[in-house]
């Protein structure tokens, strides 16, 4: 059984969208019981249109290139039907329960604290680990005052 499935979430971090109007992803960071943070990208299948549509586009500027739409989605997306934070918390509860959570999930630190080495992650998560560990130290763990 993956470690992660025996943990417990403490805490769910969201990315807040100050703009008006609608959005298509969401970042989420998860602190577990045991102090470890993990991270993933939520998005609804509007998403997916906007990349194919993205990818057309380039690919409709480029000489010799055939245009086509496509989405290649280069980390994991966890794709649900809405980005509300009731979905997205049942959706990690459900990733727990059924031993998925860590293949989705990257892990930022470890038990201490301390930033995972990339050398314990796939190569293709590597981006992502360094990203969220900047987002733990500088933003995260900032004290605010009454």
């Amino acid at each position: 059984m993956n470690a992660a499935a025996l943990l417990i979430p403490k805490c769910i971090w969201l990315e807040k969208h100050t703009e008006s109007g609608t959005y298509d992803a969401c970042d989420v960071i998860v602190e577990m019981e045991n102090k470890t943070f993990y991270t993933a990208v939520f998005v609804i299948p509007s998403y997916l249109n906007r990349q194919m549509d993205l990818s057309y586009e380039v690919s409709k500027s480029l000489p010799d290139m055939p245009p086509v739409r496509y989405a290649a989605l280069e980390t994991p997306h966890v794709i649900v039907s809405d980005l509300n934070v009731e979905t997205i918390e049942d959706t990690i509860d459900n990733l727990l329960a059924l031993d998925t959570f860590a293949t989705l999930f990257t892990q930022v630190n470890d038990e201490d604290g301390d930033p995972v080495t990339t050398a314990s992650q796939p190569q293709v998560k590597r981006a992502t680990t360094e990203v969220a560990a900047v987002v733990l130290t500088e933003v995260l763990h900032v004290e605010v005052g009454p």
